[in-house]
């Protein structure tokens, strides 16, 4: 690294303001470090600090690329754009469902478009409300890939027949313009890489992502035909805007609800009685996986 970069570290006063609840103001925390600060990123270390310790946050030069693979770096990095942390509320580290989906498209974080870690977030608040373990399987199951050449972003493109998501249709104007390296600290080398020193996903662009179109459900395995036979259960796609909000509530659950009596007739076109069975197909659901979860032990979902 070079000494010229400017690194926002996850630093242990971060933590422990966050556990005191305490408000942090990020930007004067890097003051305090003789750190020069920059205005606009006074989001970036509250949503980020998960766990003190696992990484720090790099600024990037003027010769820095997304597509930039580890060349000459003494730290394991990746880079990530901001709008995964301002607008699709992405947390560090990654949970074994994202890096799986990443590790299953072999594609870097910023090599998947935006768009489509929105459908990851909404799949994987949606499965965790309904007591199912989300995966990369039954998520892909609903998606295909495009385009066919690996020169570009990677998308995923719901299946017509078989989405259960609607159509994202948030604009990312520009947010290959902001981005910075995501430096992995000795503290967090668990989180993400093996015991072996490989990453757990790709940390860098690839040049053959995975390609995946009409997967069959003979490819699935026990658990991943559960996720995908509870989620097709319901007949109108799940509005995957309001699911993403979720992450940013209080009381996810209570949002979920909210969400599907108002804003799915908005999204699908349906009247409101339309939306309230789906709410009830939804609450049905819920107290039947949950008492299902029950029986296994499984009660790690959201209040």
């Amino acid at each position: 690294m070079s000494s010229s970069s400017y690194s926002v570290s996850l630093s242990s006063s971060s933590s422990e303001s966050m556990e005191s609840g305490r408000s942090i103001d990020p930007l004067e925390e890097i003051a305090e470090s003789n750190w020069p600060a920059k205005g606009g990123y006074w989001w970036v270390a509250a949503d980020v600090c998960v766990n003190k310790g696992i990484v720090s946050l790099e600024r990037v030069s003027a010769i820095d690329r997304v597509y930039h693979g580890q060349e000459g770096a003494t730290e394991k990095f990746f880079y990530m754009y901001m709008c995964h942390f301002s607008q699709l509320h992405v947390r560090l580290p990654l949970d074994d469902f994202t890096m799986g989906v990443l590790r299953a498209l072999n594609v870097a974080p910023t090599q998947l478009h935006p768009n489509s870690w929105a459908y990851m977030q909404a799949f994987r608040v949606l499965c965790q409300s309904l007591y199912l373990q989300p995966s990369p399987r039954a998520f892909l199951y609903f998606c295909d890939t495009r385009p066919r050449q690996s020169t570009t972003w990677l998308s995923l493109v719901s299946r017509p027949s078989i989405s259960r998501l609607d159509v994202f249709s948030q604009s990312f104007k520009h947010f290959k313009d902001g981005y910075f390296k995501v430096m992995v600290k000795e503290e967090g080398r668990s989180y993400f890489l093996n015991a072996d020193g490989s990453t757990k996903f790709p940390f860098s662009w690839t040049g053959s992502p995975s390609r995946y179109k009409d997967m069959g459900t003979d490819e699935l395995s026990a658990v991943d035909k559960e996720v995908v036979e509870v989620l097709m259960k319901f007949s109108n796609k799940l509005p995957t805007k309001g699911l993403v909000r979720v992450y940013n509530s209080v009381h996810p659950i209570i949002d979920i609800e909210v969400d599907l009596t108002e804003s799915w007739c908005v999204f699908v076109g349906y009247v409101a009685q339309s939306g309230k069975k789906n709410l009830a197909l939804f609450q049905v659901l819920r107290k039947e996986m949950a008492a299902k979860a029950k029986t296994t032990g499984n009660t790690d979902v959201p209040n």
